[in-house]
């Protein structure tokens, strides 16, 4: 890695795959932008008990978060399937052990966006991109959506959401991702990655309006 490059946390719990297909769709935008890596983390799931169940390396797909990722990432994008309108218990789980980093600022002043997928059509995707930008305002971080200037949040008939990415996975999670799903969540990772990369120029070097 180049150490110039600006490394965005894409970081999501996936159970059956569908956040894990948008996951990867925000890398891509992430990596749309110059100068900007997409770092793909997961978190293990958890019993009943909120004990970790899972091996220490994943059977499948992306390593598993640690904390160190928080501080080497510029910008934060979070990830869950919808839990009744709230985030999954292994993403609380890892959040609710951030408090040194919280403590310590870590992730204050960063960009981040959410992202979720959902068995139903809507199925609580609002509240569980609301639910993950709590604890990231919580930490200080500078929370995005998506603009209208996307003509798909118009004209979607499954996912997508102002609030972040979205996709309606089906209730046996084999919906494949809709094109408008596709394109909003490009944008996304690369909205992100913009604003993490204007966040990193010098003052002097960034354009002021009228005072």
């Amino acid at each position: 890695m180049n150490p110039t490059t600006l490394t965005i946390l894409v970081l999501y719990y996936s159970r059956h795959g569908a956040t894990r297909k948008l996951a990867e769709l925000i890398a891509q935008g992430v990596e749309s932008v110059p100068g900007v890596e997409a770092r793909l983390r997961t978190v293990p799931a958890v019993s009943t008990v909120s004990e970790a169940v899972e091996p220490d390396i994943p059977r499948a797909g992306a390593p598993y978060v640690e904390l160190q990722d928080l501080a080497d990432c510029a910008g934060l994008a979070l990830g869950s399937p919808t839990r009744f309108g709230n985030m999954a218990a292994a993403m609380k789980y890892f959040l609710d052990g951030t408090a040194t980093d919280w403590l310590a600022g870590t992730l204050s002043g960063k960009p981040a966006v959410v992202f979720a997928s959902t068995g139903s059509l809507h199925g609580g995707q609002e509240a569980t991109l609301l639910s993950m930008m709590i604890p990231l305002l919580h930490h200080g971080m500078l929370v995005m959506g998506l603009p209208y200037t996307h003509p798909e949040l118009m004209n979607t008939a499954s996912g997508g959401s102002p609030y972040g990415a979205t996709h309606w996975a089906g209730i046996d999670g084999d919906k494949p991702v809709t094109e408008d799903e596709k394109r909003l969540a490009i944008a996304l990772g690369r909205r992100l990655a913009e604003a993490a990369a204007r966040l990193q120029l010098p003052l002097q070097t960034q354009p002021h309006g009228p005072r």
